[in-house]
C-alpha cells in the first residue's frame, strides 16, 4: 500500500470520527516520514488478544463439567464462580449460553 492510499484511509477514518485530531496529525505524521505501520505478516509478532486466545484451554484442575469457566477464568484473570453465573445468565437469555458453553467445550483444547 503507498502513501496516499495509507493517508486515504486515515483521512476516512477521521471524518468517521474514529480518530481523533490529535491522533489524525499523529498517523499522518509518522506516514509521512516513512515511519508507517508494516502489516502483520508471517514473521511479526501476534498482538497479545492472539496470544490470549491462542492461551486459552480447558482447566483440568476447576471444573464441574468441561473446564471452560476455569480456563477463561485462568486466561482473564476473572473469578471462575463469576463466568459461570455470565454463562447462567447466557443461558437464561435465550439459551445462548448453553451453546457458546458446548463450541467452547468442543473447540477448545484441553490443559
Amino acid at each position: 500500500m503507498n502513501d496516499a492510499d495509507e493517508l486515504n484511509k486515515l483521512a476516512d477514518l477521521h471524518a468517521r470520527g474514529v480518530l481523533s485530531d490529535a491522533e489524525f496529525a499523529q498517523a499522518k505524521a509518522r506516514v509521512l516520514s516513512g515511519q508507517a505501520q508494516p502489516a502483520p505478516g508471517p514473521g511479526t509478532a501476534p498482538t497479545p488478544a492472539v496470544q490470549a486466545m491462542n492461551a486459552l484451554r480447558r482447566s483440568r484442575m476447576d471444573r464441574w463439567l468441561g473446564g471452560i469457566c476455569g480456563g477463561i477464568a485462568r486466561a482473564t484473570g476473572v473469578e471462575s464462580w463469576i463466568w459461570r453465573l455470565i454463562f447462567v445468565a447466557l443461558f437464561l437469555a435465550a439459551g445462548s449460553g448453553i451453546l457458546l458453553y458446548i463450541l467452547l467445550w468442543i473447540f477448545v483444547p484441553e490443559d
